[in-house]
């Protein structure tokens, strides 16, 4: 983690809530519920033969068209819950047969493709960032909500056993649909990006943060309304309106999202939360440790659900 001197481009406090947070947002997710989320499966031939895959669309932030892949263990019995998973930055939904540990542990797994996304593409950060109503993340954290949406009207998912998870962008996004969609049984956010963006400012010292950080060095004089944006997607302002149980961790080495982003989050978080920071560890947040302690939590919330 660097200690490097950065300026106070957003100030050093965490950004506030906006006073229309609510109606921003009730106004975002009615718009796009003007569009029948409409979800579509059609199965991949990935010669797995313990999981069954499906190239997954649904309606989303402006009734625009939304992929996934959706996972299924093979053998089940009734509903099961399910996981609505955001991934990292630039990666989109990688392949069909990547990561299938939460199809293995029984669970539907919804792995949206971030709009625009795939192929290590970045930049996003700063698409639309000095106007709330076109910024990037506006239309992203919908997209989330609608996936959830979408994977309730499963006739093999329990609705009422849905958890929204993700790493780095994941997790960041992860809070973010923790606020806006409701009867969430978990949230899990691992390294969660997106998140205090003041502090993030002045100490990541590479990944996503930086393209900000640039942006501002150029142009001080926009501060104040990249601020006034960020201050509905920030996942402090997340935080504060999470009605889920959260499992929130990070890496005590991570210089992409520091961790005194994510402790800024989860003393802001509104529900019960575990935190977990992992010693030496960067941005990985604990790894194949920490996918193992998120399963544990898993297992006890959907139990409980």
């Amino acid at each position: 983690m660097t200690g490097a001197p950065f300026p106070a481009l957003l100030g050093t406090e965490p950004l506030p809530t906006p006073d229309d947070y609510d109606d921003y947002w009730a106004d975002a997710l009615e718009r796009a519920r003007r569009h029948s989320v409409a979800p579509r499966a059609v199965p991949v031939d990935t010669l797995l033969t313990t999981i069954d895959v499906f190239d997954f669309s649904f309606a989303g932030a402006g009734g625009r068209t939304v992929s996934g892949w959706l996972r299924l263990p093979r053998h089940r019995e009734g509903t099961i819950p399910a996981v609505v998973h955001a991934n990292g930055y630039g990666a989109g939904r990688l392949s069909p047969i990547d990561d299938l540990t939460w199809a293995s542990a029984g669970y539907a797994e919804l792995i949206v493709n971030t709009h625009g996304q795939g192929g290590g593409s970045t930049g996003h950060l700063l698409d639309g960032i000095e106007d709330r109503e076109r910024y990037y993340y506006r239309d992203v954290l919908v997209d989330g909500a609608r996936a959830v949406d979408a994977v309730r009207e499963l006739d093999v998912v329990d609705p009422s056993r849905v958890a929204m998870i993700g790493n780095s962008q994941g997790g960041g996004l992860a809070l973010g649909v923790g606020a806006l969609a409701r009867g969430l049984a978990a949230v899990l956010a691992q390294s969660p990006f997106l998140t205090d963006a003041p502090t993030a400012l002045r100490r990541a010292a590479q990944g996503p943060w930086t393209e900000l950080r640039g942006y501002l060095t150029e142009r001080p004089e926009r501060a104040d309304a990249v601020a006034r944006t960020l201050a509905y997607v920030d996942g402090v302002t997340s935080a504060r309106h999470a009605t889920a149980p959260g499992w929130i961790s990070d890496g005590l080495a991570d210089d992409i999202c520091p961790p005194e982003t994510t402790r800024t989050a989860v003393a802001a978080y509104a529900a019960p939360v575990a935190f977990r920071e992992w010693p030496g560890a960067g941005h990985e947040s604990g790894g194949s440790a920490d996918v193992a302690a998120a399963l544990r939590v898993l297992r006890r919330q959907f139990a409980a659900g």
